[in-house]
């Protein structure tokens, strides 16, 4: 006979009561999840994303542009902080208000790999949230729908269209992973 399960089970409120110890807690479904500060890279890859989805959701009045760190409470058992997202709301009071997301991006790192791959992602599909993971390593975006059982994998051009009725942006990964891998 098998022990019992005795897995905690956390929850969002739970989180926002840890004390400040400079990492970065998130939950989801119930799992507790601890990450290190980042890299170098994954900032200067975070600036650059930043600044490229900024401006194309402020220029066709998407919504808003964020990053982390952020509560995004998805239900009572999963708060996360994505390295970038975009929300439908504009001018929201608080991270209470921000709901729907457009979009979620990660940035891999070593210690994040498999929260990002595996536990983030099926809770992004199961809420309908565009998901980006960004393999600096790899110098790939793996994109991720809602449904999907194996992503779209691009290396040299992203294009992201949240509304059919305007343009896509278009993202040069070559160039964004060249600007990123500089200092090499």
């Amino acid at each position: 006979m098998g022990m019992p399960q005795t897995a905690e089970i956390w929850t969002a409120e739970r989180i926002r009561a840890l004390p400040d110890d400079g990492l970065r807690h998130e939950v989801v479904d119930g799992e507790h999840l601890v990450s290190p500060s980042p890299r170098l890279k994954h900032q200067r890859a975070l600036r650059l994303l930043y600044h490229s989805v900024r401006d194309y959701v402020e220029g066709n009045r998407l919504g808003e542009v964020f990053w982390s760190p952020a509560d995004v409470e998805l239900d009572p058992h999963t708060l996360v902080q994505p390295d970038l997202f975009v929300t439908a709301t504009r001018r929201a009071k608080d991270w209470t208000e921000i709901l729907p997301l457009r979009l979620a991006v990660e940035i891999l790192s070593p210690s994040t790999a498999r929260a990002d791959r595996i536990v983030k992602r099926r809770r992004y599909q199961r809420a309908a949230i565009e998901y980006w993971i960004v393999d600096l390593d790899a110098r790939l975006v793996e994109r991720w729908r809602a449904g999907d059982e194996r992503p779209e994998v691009a290396s040299e051009r992203l294009e992201w269209r949240p509304d059919d009725t305007i343009e896509p942006l278009a993202l040069d990964l070559l160039a964004l992973f060249r600007e990123v891998h500089a200092e090499e």
